[in-house]
């Protein structure tokens, strides 16, 4: 991941302040709503869409907490300031304004991103670079470039949390006021999908200052998911899939079943698990066209995938034999993804890194 730091750090860049083309997911409810994207999301606007945004910036955020090397001093310099200017209280306020207005606006799929981005600034925000008294004083070291910029961005990001503390607080709101009504989980392989979102939920609460949202929402994936038995990798995939269906609710019930409790409901809900060996266990799917905007879908099923896959992989016990499969598909699907996440095509730039960045390790948890 660190060596494509820069890399990524610049698409995100270039994703979030570029205003068009976008594909707002706005109702219009008359002529006076035909407006520029900014004018309902200040901070948001960018990346195509408004989610694509979100984890844009979340990108943006883990690129700076992770060490570059002293690599690109300038991208890090303008991350900050890019930043410095979306992430602001006013901005967000209008953003959490607009969500309270449009309570199925990017339901939930965005929502658990704006967790995500909230979670990310707490977590910069706590441990990014601080100095101590002998670097203040000067007495055995001499400051970088680096530290110097890292303190920097260290108190920037104290504010950024601060700004989206209450954005947060919306988007909690509205997860606690859908999921009572959210009598069947959605089990697609795109942005509805109700495992990855409360996936992300699961992982981002607590530091995105709404612990209280955790009980709930564990309580809705064992209601939807334990029960399920004798799913089929052949079942998949779909044809504009970017999350696998399978993969995804076993990844988000291994964050609510005790270690031993989950190894055992896995088997009954993934038997063929028992039997795989080696990269065949759900291998990278045929992308025909990587420019379409849907069947390149499938280049964030790989990613999403290998994520996906370590994770459960995580969750067992060291010694469990599914884990040889598991790690190899997780390769596998990574492999096959990799060098399309910065390919300069707007189509798969404007989101894709992000995966990548999931897939390689820098995921929401610490």
């Amino acid at each position: 991941m660190v060596e494509r730091l820069p890399h990524f750090a610049e698409v995100a860049l270039a994703n979030v302040t570029r205003e068009y083309p976008n594909a707002p997911a706005h109702l219009l409810a008359g002529r006076e709503e035909l407006v520029e994207p900014r004018r309902f999301h200040p901070a948001f606007y960018g990346a195509y869409d408004w989610h694509s945004s979100v984890h844009m910036h979340w990108l943006l955020l883990r690129s700076l907490r992770l060490p570059w090397n002293g690599a690109e001093p300038a991208v890090r310099d303008a991350a900050v300031r890019t930043l410095d200017r979306h992430l602001t209280p006013e901005a967000l306020t209008a953003e959490s304004a607009y969500l309270r207005a449009h309570p199925s606006f990017e339901r939930p799929y965005g929502w658990a991103w704006l967790l995500a981005l909230a979670s990310e600034s707490a977590a910069y925000a706590e441990t990014g670079t601080e100095l101590t008294a002998e670097q203040h004083a000067g007495a055995e070291q001499r400051l970088t470039a680096e530290q110097h910029a890292g303190a920097q961005q260290h108190a920037g990001a104290a504010a950024w949390r601060a700004a989206l503390l209450p954005a947060a607080g919306t988007a909690a709101e509205l997860i606690l006021g859908w999921l009572p009504k959210a009598t069947y989980p959605v089990r697609h392989g795109t942005h509805a999908n109700s495992a990855f979102a409360l996936g992300l939920v699961l992982d981002s609460a607590e530091r995105a200052g709404q612990p209280h949202l955790l009980a709930p929402v564990a309580a809705k994936v064992r209601e939807w998911y334990v029960p399920d038995h004798g799913a089929a990798t052949r079942w998949e995939p779909s044809g504009q899939d970017f999350l696998s269906p399978l993969l995804c609710e076993a990844d988000t019930v291994r964050r609510v079943l005790p270690a031993e409790e989950f190894a055992a409901w896995l088997g009954r809900f993934l038997p063929e698990l028992d039997d795989a060996s080696g990269a065949g266990l759900l291998p990278p799917p045929r992308i025909s066209d990587t420019a379409d905007p849907q069947i390149g879908h499938l280049l964030g099923l790989c990613l999403s995938r290998s994520a996906a896959l370590r994770g459960i992989a995580g969750a067992l016990p060291c010694d469990d034999p599914r884990t040889a499969a598991l790690h190899a598909s997780a390769d596998a699907n990574l492999g096959a993804a990799l060098p399309a996440t910065t390919s300069g095509d707007f189509t798969t730039d404007h989101w894709l890194a992000t995966f990548a960045a999931l897939a390689l390790g820098s995921g929401i948890p610490d």
